[in-house]
């Protein structure tokens, strides 16, 4: 299972970090979310950005010179010098009011909405618009479409095991 590197990016909330979790374990190889080198480290998490030059020496120490990874998160903006690196990338779609309910019942569980949390839902919630910065379907749709890779388009709502035997039949 040699040369597998997996790039699994979406909305907020359509399941990619969790498929991401799901197909590492069934490969039996690493998996990392862009989130874990994006944000530094705070009291209060998902506050303060990391530098994009940091964020790249990170991975390059943490995972990028290992054959087999998966990498679930967005990266379309900054990520360049590893985009070439995938042999395969998983765009999760998932209706916008489930992916609200997700995102709404994570950050519920993470303890009360702060105004920073809800400010996160707003964000989110601009996702097809593409009328706010960051991730958007317009942005993705076109990091799709320079990517070098197979790209495999998988609704984030089907069960988990599912999407998982779907990429693994792509490998």
């Amino acid at each position: 299972m040699s040369g597998r590197r997996v790039h699994l990016f979406g909305p907020s909330g359509a399941g990619t970090t969790t498929l991401g979790r799901a197909l590492a374990q069934t490969l039996a190889i690493p998996h990392f979310d862009t989130d874990d080198f994006y944000w530094a480290p705070t009291p209060e998490p998902f506050c303060v950005k990391r530098p994009v030059e940091e964020r790249l020496r990170l991975m390059q120490e943490m995972f990028l010179p290992r054959a087999d990874w998966v990498l679930s998160g967005a990266l379309e903006s900054w990520g360049g010098p590893i985009v070439p690196r995938f042999t395969l990338a998983v765009r999760l779609t998932l209706d916008p009011a489930a992916r609200e309910a997700r995102l709404r019942a994570r950050e519920e569980r993470r303890g009360p909405l702060t105004e920073a949390k809800r400010g996160f839902l707003s964000w989110a919630r601009g996702y097809e618009a593409g009328i706010r910065p960051g991730r958007s379907l317009s942005r993705h749709l076109a990091f799709a479409e320079t990517l070098a890779c197979p790209v495999l388009v998988l609704d984030g709502g089907r069960p988990v095991d599912d999407l998982t035997a779907e990429i693994l039949g792509a490998l």
